[in-house]
């Protein structure tokens, strides 16, 4: 069974950074992508970023790019969420996910997600 666990989330001023961690763990993830998502209060959530644990390739949301930065550590079987420059609007409930493959669209398995709050 995947079992997905974040941590790291809580109140930043703005400007400031944090550290979102998930424990991934049930299977081996060595072909799946792996990703953080977000979800204000009264929005949708939305990408943030993925990565592919195999090889390492990223991808970013546009609103991201430049300050957030995504790694894994193949070893502790453990995905970061860096985030720096920290704005208001990015006050939100960050969710880890992870789906299979590269080839797969859908988002199998969630955390249960950890909040972040900035203050301006």
């Amino acid at each position: 069974q995947v079992q997905l666990v974040e941590s790291g989330g809580g109140l930043v001023q703005a400007g400031g950074s944090l550290r979102l961690s998930c424990a991934a763990s049930g299977r081996t993830f060595s072909n799946y992508v792996m990703g953080w998502f977000r979800q204000a209060p009264g929005k949708e959530r939305e990408f943030v970023a993925s990565i592919r644990w195999s090889g390492g390739s990223t991808f970013y949301a546009n609103s991201v790019k430049g300050r957030f930065t995504i790694s894994r550590d193949n070893a502790k079987n453990t995905v970061f969420l860096l985030m720096a420059s920290l704005k208001p609007e990015d006050t939100a409930v960050y969710y880890c996910a992870a789906r299979p493959s590269i080839f797969t669209v859908t988002y199998d398995y969630w955390g249960q997600g950890t909040q972040v709050t900035v203050s301006s």
